[in-house]
């Protein structure tokens, strides 16, 4: 159900339920509709989306994507049940909190320190001034765990105050996901996110699964007690949880929880409003929509006679047996039709293109409001699937070594005849509303010269349309980013730094095999050495072998023969691998012993690239 009529007619049939959900139980929101960071800059306005509550969907929007956004930006404080309550609209997820007699189970403490501890003064301030007993970690993204240091703090978790709960590999997944190529998703995910784009019926209206990330202090505690197993139990205070491991999800490590004496089942973010992705626009490990569906066919087994409520890290709760049950197996019906249907198309020849233009659910799946595409899509789901099973190639000779964009882009020209005839080519495409066709002879006139201004602006007008038009959040994010970008070029936003949390929860070896893959190989090549470095403060030891244009690391080894032996502690190496802080004073002082040519690790630091943010996308 694409067509923009069938969406609109959709739209004015719907039942409101929906929005029921979102408002049953609401308590009290902010006075202050601004979250401050320290340095005097906003974490979250909760105002920002106040636009989106006047009436029907402008031509700006989609009239789909703009009844979603209108549920998922109602902000506050909200009673689910009986000793459940969540803050809703104060970050991309949700944060839960359960009353546990002494105290508070905190769920999924949100994306930034900020904005989690405003929820919490929110809590104790309309229902109960309790301290936290314990902290549950969900699932290893950041919006998930990233606002833990406004709800708890290292010192009263390491003295047993507070335990912190989570999936088995949390801590591993939860630091490791965005180590090797972070720099790259990092500027993908402004295009998911619609990050600098103006907040507004014609920009950014949330990305479909909640509202935008908030843009505050990340944080990290790492969990005291992990889930190992399924129908593992945990008590808190007085409350009892029983959890379901459901890794290989929507996240790595992952778990869903049900509260006996509650009849009330928290499904992370494995049941969404929203159709989910599985592989982000931002780039990840492709996702196993087959695991996900029958991880959801185990929680209705487990949990679905038994609960009355259902909530979760995204969106609103559901209330009712019947609605809960009816709910968890359309979702998982879609996942499953998903998958089979994308492994029998693919099975049957056709590529992951050919796939996504046909491949559609039925209405009976499609209809449902948390199965349509706001954030993941159909479309790019199975291309994900096509993926993890065959890859990038399909099997096509004529696709296993093409010219990249620039060069190709340069000849598709040429042999169209002329920047000229290929405008004209497009223009003609715009008026006759083949967008999908003006978007691509443009983009060949973009990447054969970047300075064609009339080819840029036409595309960023095409891009807008189409951003306008998309049902999902992340497709119109994406559309508009482009037209922002090939309008003014990349906000050149600054380099993005460790956060010592993060820092802190990260291995030596993580790190340095975040350097190894910002080598440059010209500078490489013509080294060949090998630094021993002893870590007294950790107790670690590391054999760096630098050679064939590759820099090699090896733990718990050292080299009696290496060029190179340094005695030092870890901030020493942070800041002088990857700041360039020079180590002779270092040296001078005693702080860091060496033996051997201490120039061969300057080499090494000079060996290391610096971290580029602001690369082009839709430019050459």
């Amino acid at each position: 159900m694409n067509n923009m009529d069938d969406v609109v007619r959709l739209v004015a049939e719907d039942d409101r339920k929906d929005f029921d959900f979102a408002n049953r139980g609401f308590i009290a929101t902010r006075k202050d509709p601004k979250i401050m960071r320290e340095d005097g800059r906003t974490a979250f306005d909760l105002s920002s989306y106040g636009f989106l509550e006047k009436g029907a969907a402008p031509e700006s929007a989609n009239p789909s994507l703009w009844r979603q956004a209108q549920i998922l930006t109602k902000h506050g404080l909200f009673k689910v049940a009986e000793r459940i309550y969540q803050v809703r609209g104060f970050d991309v997820s949700t944060v839960s909190f359960i009353d546990a007699g002494a105290g508070w189970i905190v769920v999924d403490p949100l994306t930034t320190v900020e904005v989690a501890r405003a929820a919490l003064d929110l809590v104790r301030e309309h229902v109960a001034c309790k301290p936290v007993l314990a902290v549950i970690y969900s699932h290893s993204h950041v919006d998930h765990y990233g606002g833990v240091g406004g709800i708890t703090n290292a010192a009263d978790v390491a003295a047993g105050k507070v335990r912190v709960i989570a999936p088995e590999g949390f801590l591993e997944h939860a630091v490791s996901e965005n180590i090797i190529a972070g720099p790259a998703m990092m500027r993908r995910a402004r295009f998911q996110f619609g990050i600098t784009l103006p907040r507004s019926a014609e920009g950014e209206m949330t990305s479909g699964l909640g509202p935008c990330p908030s843009l505050g202090s990340i944080s990290l505690i790492a969990p005291t007690d992990l889930i190992t197993h399924t129908g593992q139990e945990i008590t808190v205070g007085d409350m009892t949880l029983v959890f379901q491991l459901t890794p290989g999800t929507e996240a790595p490590a992952e778990m869903n929880f049900y509260l006996p004496s509650m009849r009330a089942v928290f499904m992370a973010e494995n049941a969404n409003l929203t159709m989910h992705n599985l592989l982000p626009a931002r780039g990840a490990l492709v996702r196993d929509a087959k695991a996900w569906a029958d991880y959801l066919t185990e929680s209705i087994r487990l949990f679905g006679d038994k609960s009355e409520v259902m909530f979760a890290a995204h969106g609103i709760p559901r209330f009712g047996q019947g609605e809960i049950v009816a709910f968890l197996s359309s979702h998982r019906d879609a996942y499953k039709f998903l998958h089979d249907q994308t492994v029998r198309l693919m099975n049957s020849g056709l590529t992951s293109t050919e796939i996504a233009e046909v491949l559609e659910l039925p209405q009976v799946l499609a209809k449902q409001w948390f199965n349509r595409g706001y954030y993941g899509t159909m479309s790019h789901n199975s291309k994900a699937i096509y993926q993890r099973y065959l890859g990038w190639y399909d099997a096509n000779p004529a696709n296993l070594n093409p010219l990249p964009p620039e060069p190709a882009a340069k000849k598709y020209v040429a042999v169209m005849g002329g920047a000229g005839k290929v405008m004209a080519e497009a223009e003609s495409a715009v008026k006759a509303g083949e967008l999908r066709w003006a978007a691509t002879l443009l983009n060949h006139l973009v990447f054969a010269d970047e300075h064609n201004m009339a080819a840029r602006n036409l595309l960023a007008d095409v891009y807008t349309r189409m951003g306008f038009e998309a049902e999902a959040g992340t497709w119109r994010n994406i559309y508009l980013t482009g037209a922002q970008e090939l309008r003014d070029g990349p906000v050149q936003l600054p380099p993005g730094g460790f956060n010592p949390d993060v820092l802190a929860a990260t291995t030596t070896a993580m790190v340095l095999d975040f350097a190894a893959v910002r080598v440059n190989p010209e500078k490489a090549a013509a080294q060949s050495f090998k630094i021993n470095i002893e870590l007294a403060d950790r107790g670690e030891r590391h054999l760096l072998t630098v050679g064939n244009g590759v820099l090699v690391h090896e733990e718990g080894v050292s080299d009696p023969k290496a060029d190179l032996s340094l005695g030092m502690k870890r901030p020493d190496l942070l800041m002088s691998l990857f700041l360039g802080l020079p180590l002779a004073p270092r040296i001078e002082s005693g702080d860091v012993t060496a033996k051997g040519d201490v120039a061969l690790y300057a080499a090494l630091v000079e060996m290391i690239e610096p971290l580029s943010l602001n690369f082009p996308i839709v430019t050459p």
